[in-house]
């Protein structure tokens, strides 16, 4: 991970109280999780939205970030959560005109131009924030505080959805750069390289594409790590019944299991308790607090995961998919 200090950012030493802030991207996710985020945030109010398919009751709507940045300076931050492959673009023009940027995950469609996003923020002075929403679930930071010192064994990641309730309609998600099931999976990712305290890498995969499709829609990975270590994962967008978020982690000081994508956290079978402002307020919390420090947090490692999956990775053609 890198956090960077932005050279000459105005806001170190002032507190944030409720800062205008735009929100590009109104789709589901935006919806369900950004906008309630906002509004329950002591640092920001929602100013404006960028979205060519509607805004949100009450507040200003752009079609789009040149119109907002021209109309706008007053906003100081903005939060991108349209797909991946646009974001660039969009992330280059913010953080030109001087304005902080939060991404959602991913941060973008290659690690190549997240990497140029971080070195434009610095040259800015403002703030860039990669976020990885699941790092933030209630059990996260207390499991990686537990294997700080463990001698980690296995790790058996098991991430399986159902893509038709979670991703209804959504063609860009299978279209190139769309990730397909790397979309949640790499959610896996981003808490494995944050509770494991020693870095893996890939060693095997498969990946299956549906024949009609450019993205896959399952993929089984197997990465090394020190001592022996070993990680598998299964990532599948298939699931019917149950949906199963699920990481076990065995080790010498015995079992340690987060399940709920994070949320809930088991040692050696007992239940921990387990507390925070949830992963999208945190979210919002984390970019204030960066934005005060003059500092940018850009981690790509679940990122360059993904791309090395795709680079390494075993191709299988299975079953058309239709939404």
């Amino acid at each position: 991970m890198t956090v960077t200090r932005g050279a000459g950012a105005g806001s170190v030493g002032r507190q944030l109280i409720r800062e205008p802030i735009a929100l590009l991207g109104i789709g589901k996710i935006a919806r369900d999780q950004h906008i309630p985020a906002i509004a329950g945030s002591a640092a920001f109010h929602l100013a404006a939205t960028v979205s060519r398919s509607g805004g949100v009751d009450g507040v200003e709507n752009h079609q789009d970030v040149a119109h907002l940045l021209n109309v706008r300076p007053d906003i100081g931050s903005l939060s991108l959560c349209m797909p991946p492959v646009p974001r660039f673009d969009i992330a280059t023009a913010a953080l030109a005109a001087g304005k902080h940027v939060m991404l959602e995950k991913p941060p973008g469609a290659t690690v190549s131009e997240v990497l140029k996003l971080e070195r434009l923020a610095r040259a800015k002075g403002v703030t860039l924030f990669a976020t990885w929403h699941s790092r933030h679930a209630a059990g996260v930071a207390m499991a990686r505080a537990h294997l700080r010192d463990a001698q980690i064994k296995h790790v058996q990641i098991d991430w399986k959805e159902d893509v038709r309730r979670w991703h209804p309609g959504q063609d860009w998600i299978w279209q190139a750069g769309g990730l397909g099931v790397f979309d949640p999976g790499i959610n896996a990712l981003s808490i494995m390289t944050a509770i494991l305290p020693n870095p893996v890498h890939l060693i095997a995969t498969t990946l299956a594409f549906p024949e009609n499709r450019e993205t896959p829609i399952a993929a089984d990975l197997t990465f090394a790590g020190p001592a022996g270590m070993t990680v598998d994962a299964v990532f599948d967008w298939r699931q019917e019944g149950p949906q199963s978020w699920n990481i076990t982690v065995d080790t010498n000081m015995g079992q340690l299991r987060l399940t709920d994508g994070g949320a809930t956290l088991h040692i050696d079978g007992m239940a921990q308790p387990t507390d925070g402002l949830g992963e999208y307020p945190s979210l919002y919390h984390r970019f204030a607090e960066l934005i005060e420090a003059g500092q940018s947090d850009v981690d790509t490692s679940p990122l360059q995961h993904v791309a090395d999956a795709f680079m390494l990775g075993r191709r299988e053609s299975v079953a058309a998919f239709y939404d």
